[in-house]
């Protein structure tokens, strides 16, 4: 319990009880990601409900808005960073770094956050018309936050901040209990399936385009795949 905790405290803005931490806590909390992203689902879902008792449009900007709140916008900051870093190196793999590290925003982030959130509403306000399951969005940030366990398995970390702290936290067995309750969600919701494309082709984007894998990389993937989850989940409910 005390590890979710710790999880819900870095990748939301829910108020929590304070924990004592002890050293390796923080790097194991990534193990309850998935949950976290169960609770982010549930409170993105039941904005998103509330929005459209007034029409669509006003659902898809409650959810959203949700969305971006509850996180903090955690994951946002990272596709910035992230999109800074790749639009300003030109290969140059030390000025990648110098970037990313840098707190200013510059245009790439900006640009690519923009897209983010517009493409999120946008989706957001189709899931609502095409009468996708309910359960789909409930469990899209679930099925997202599978990825960093994935991407800590596989990929070394591109420098020794937040990214490399998470390695050597997941265990097989975190990921194919996860893997499981994911395979279950798909019953209610089959768009959900798309996540076994994205978060491997993610991770061979990113090994390609960087070759390692940080904070910056983690938040990125988590936005970018909840994006393809929306869209396959609006597909799959047309199927």
């Amino acid at each position: 319990m005390r590890r979710l905790l710790i999880a819900i405290q870095f990748l939301t803005r829910l108020p929590t009880p304070r924990v004592a931490m002890r050293a390796e806590d923080f790097a194991l909390s990534m193990r309850w990601f998935p949950a976290v992203g169960a609770i982010i689902g549930a409170i993105v879902a039941s904005a998103l409900w509330l929005g459209t008792r007034i029409d669509p449009w006003t659902g898809a900007m409650a959810g959203l808005a949700a969305w971006v709140l509850v996180t903090g916008a955690l994951h946002l900051d990272g596709l910035g960073d992230l999109a800074d870093g790749l639009g300003a190196a030109h290969g140059d793999r030390s000025r990648l770094l110098a970037v990313m590290a840098d707190p200013h925003v510059g245009s790439f982030a900006v640009v690519a956050i923009g897209l983010q959130l517009i493409a999120k509403l946008v989706l957001l306000h189709a899931l609502i018309v095409a009468g996708t399951p309910w359960a789909a969005l409930l469990l899209i940030p679930f099925a997202a936050r599978i990825g960093p366990l994935v991407w800590t398995r596989w990929l070394p970390p591109l420098h020794a901040g937040l990214g490399a702290r998470f390695a050597g936290a997941v265990r097989w067995r975190d990921l194919i209990g996860w893997g499981l309750l994911l395979l279950a969600g798909t019953i209610v919701a089959p768009g959900l399936l798309a996540v076994l494309l994205l978060i491997p082709a993610f991770g061979l984007w990113l090994r390609r385009a960087i070759g390692a894998l940080s904070g910056d990389g983690h938040g990125a993937g988590i936005e970018l795949i909840e994006t393809g989850l929306l869209l396959a989940s609006i597909l799959a409910g047309r199927l």
